[in-house]
């Protein structure tokens, strides 16, 4: 195809020659002929090159006139018929070309939008792939994604003169208060824009799930948007309405599940309520320690759903070991450390979980040197949540009251925490706790967020 396209303006040069031949010898017919059968070469060219020959019919038809030919009123008609067509046809392909253009970008558009879409999994992330989706159609240079903030409207996506008003609230008109009811909003959010950028608008809900999730609001100087480029905006509304109302819903879920979980905890605490509030203790310091770590919030949602159910396998420990006030023997140990693995059988067939949950329940009471239960793993072998884990857990316990013992001291329960590191305890996760308590100044029961 290519070779093809190098020799086609060559094969004009004849063809231009055969055109002025014509026109000398006065042979009309054979000029329109040669006309037609160069347009019909040089239109794959493209540019300038595909009007060559209708340019060149129309100087060759003036030369023969201007020779004297005898053309007469059918001649003369007859080649501004031929010329009128040729354009009328160029300018017809010119306009399908553009239009397959313009087809080929929206699918594209829609297909690596539509793509990004599907794989963003925060709010934020399908705002920005859903306003790239729209950017790339480029049917508006100036567009907003309109959300809802604890119930007050921000741009929280953007490109042209919107862009600097990202995060930014929107002040509701007049004295309105229910500002996602209320029907100025996309008049306020036009209004942001500078004159010179005001001009054809048009503003398109975004629903999911039921739920008004907010507003995309367009504005583009010149025509109004068509049929077409209406029904396509409202397709982009729809598919971003769709992931973000499906993320509101995934976000509930996980919120369901984590008081389920929570309140599981809180059970286990009613069965050994000696312990007072040791799951919500070491379930707030755990996740603070772990974000003051840099931990993402996918891996700090598995460690505090670990930390809620942590002691989950006590609820299989008979209360004469579980509440014995003295010593336990070999046996009665035996059965007090079979918690965790009991534990991690229970939530077998909670598939929500993730490993890193199941990996905390199962192996916070392993240590550092080896000599813990129930594997018996040794330093970077334990799972990093059990790890980070047991430190809050050795230092709740020394500074709580127990059937076996009085509560420590801070100053003595910091002061062992740093005697275990690298015996019990992750030496790193020791350092980082103390180095955090001692930031934010906390006694020794205060370790709730």
């Amino acid at each position: 195809m290519t070779v093809q396209r190098r020799l086609l303006p060559l094969m004009l040069i004849p063809g231009g020659a055969g055109l002025l031949w014509a026109a000398l010898a006065g042979q009309t017919g054979l000029l329109a002929g040669l006309a037609v059968a160069l347009a019909a070469l040089a239109w794959p060219l493209g540019g300038a090159l595909r009007w060559a020959p209708l340019v060149g019919y129309v100087v060759a038809f003036l030369l023969s006139a201007a020779r004297g030919g005898e053309l007469g009123w059918p001649g003369l008609l007859g080649a501004l018929l031929l010329a009128g067509g040729l354009g009328a046809l160029g300018l017809r392909d010119s306009r399908l070309r553009a239009e397959a253009a313009g087809l080929r970008r929206v699918t594209a558009a829609f297909q690596e939008g539509s793509g990004r879409l599907v794989e963003a999994d925060r709010a934020e992330d399908i705002v920005r792939a859903g306003v790239a989706l729209v950017a790339g159609l480029e049917f508006t240079p100036h567009l907003a994604h309109v959300g809802y903030v604890r119930g007050t409207p921000q741009v929280l996506g953007a490109r042209g003169a919107f862009t600097e008003h990202l995060h930014r609230p929107i002040s509701p008109a007049g004295d309105s208060h229910s500002v996602q009811a209320d029907h100025a909003l996309a008049d306020e959010v036009l209004a942001l824009l500078p004159p010179d950028a005001r001009g054809e608008h048009l503003a398109l809900p975004v629903t999911g799930g039921g739920h008004d999730l907010g507003l995309l609001v367009f504005s583009r100087p010149g025509a109004p948007f068509s049929a077409a480029e209406r029904g396509m905006l409202e397709s982009c509304a729809c598919l971003i309405g769709s992931q973000l109302g499906q993320w509101e819903a995934i976000c509930e879920l996980r919120d369901a599940n984590d008081l389920t979980l929570r309140s599981l905890g809180a059970a286990l605490e009613r069965r050994d309520d000696e312990t007072g509030g040791h799951t919500t203790r070491v379930v707030g310091a755990s996740v603070r320690l772990a974000r003051s770590l840099g931990w993402d919030e996918e891996r700090v949602s598995a460690l505090r759903r670990g930390a809620y159910l942590h002691d989950l396998g006590k609820l299989a420990i008979p209360d004469r070991v579980l509440h014995k006030r003295g010593p336990l023997d070999p046996e009665e140990r035996r059965i007090i450390e079979s918690h965790s693995v009991i534990g991690y059988n229970l939530l077998q067939d909670l598939h929500f979980l993730p490993a890193e949950t199941l990996d905390l329940v199962r192996h916070h009471h392993e240590r550092w040197d080896g000599s813990g239960y129930p594997a018996r793993l040794r330093g970077h072998d334990i799972p990093d949540a059990a790890r980070l884990f047991a430190v809050v857990d050795v230092y709740d316990a020394l500074t709580s009251t127990r059937p076996y013992k009085a509560a420590w001291p801070r100053a003595l329960a910091l002061q062992e925490l740093r005697a275990q590191a690298g015996r019990q305890l992750d030496p790193q996760y020791v350092d980082a706790f103390v180095r955090m308590l001692e930031a934010e100044n906390h006694d020794d029961v205060r370790l709730v967020s």
